[in-house]
């Protein structure tokens, strides 16, 4: 995985840029899925959705979102009140109405990203709580060596200056621990979907992020 600039995300002529005028974009990130080509989107999330979530993830990574997940039942952050549909309003309210009437991608109640839209080289997932409105956005581009890689866009919508806090006291955790997890997860994946191809698609995607 390599962090790349904002503008290699901005630039891009992707239908998310139409429903986050108001977000900021917090990170780019590129994974690197040798030979993969033009068509290969769909593999990838597939593989991404087979390989699992946080629980297959190192010890130190599960420990982080199970006391996420702790402080924010005890705290209240993450009720129905703060999520989407409540606090804020899905982004899939956004869409024009034919793609709001397309596939958008499967959900599992398990993991809290739910998805926004699905379509050949890009998809959008979506998250809320009482700190912020989050999106991750995944795309399939051309890398420099030839092949197509993942890229994952992370945008944020603070929920007021809470939620600016909170952001910038995780970023530590998640650029030492949890990005770096994350790649050899994602990248793991890809060099796996061949053995991973017959298995269903779980839904809900495949990282919720520290949020």
């Amino acid at each position: 995985m390599a962090r790349l600039a904002k503008s290699l995300h901005t630039e891009r002529p992707w239908l998310i840029h139409e429903l986050t005028s108001d977000f900021d974009v917090e990170d780019v990130w590129s994974f690197r899925t040798p030979g993969a080509g033009p068509d290969d989107f769909p593999v990838m999330l597939g593989a991404l959705q087979s390989a699992g979530g946080p629980a297959r993830q190192t010890g130190p990574v599960r420990f982080l979102f199970a006391l996420r997940w702790k402080l924010g039942t005890l705290l209240g952050w993450d009720s129905p009140a703060e999520g989407v549909g409540s606090r804020v309003v899905s982004l899939r309210d956004r869409l024009p109405s034919d793609l709001r009437a397309a596939y958008r991608g499967p959900d599992n109640d398990a993991m809290p990203l739910k998805a926004v839209y699905e379509l050949p080289s890009e998809s959008a997932r979506e998250l809320a709580n009482k700190t912020v409105h989050t999106v991750m956005h995944l795309s399939w581009v051309p890398g420099a060596d030839g092949d197509h890689e993942l890229r994952m866009a992370v945008l944020v919508k603070h929920n007021g200056w809470f939620g600016r806090l909170y952001m910038a006291a995780i970023a530590p955790f998640r650029y030492l621990l949890v990005y770096p997890a994350l790649t050899r997860q994602w990248e793991r994946a890809w060099r796996d979907r061949a053995e991973l191809a017959g298995h269903p698609r779980t839904g809900g995607g495949a990282y919720h992020g520290l949020r």
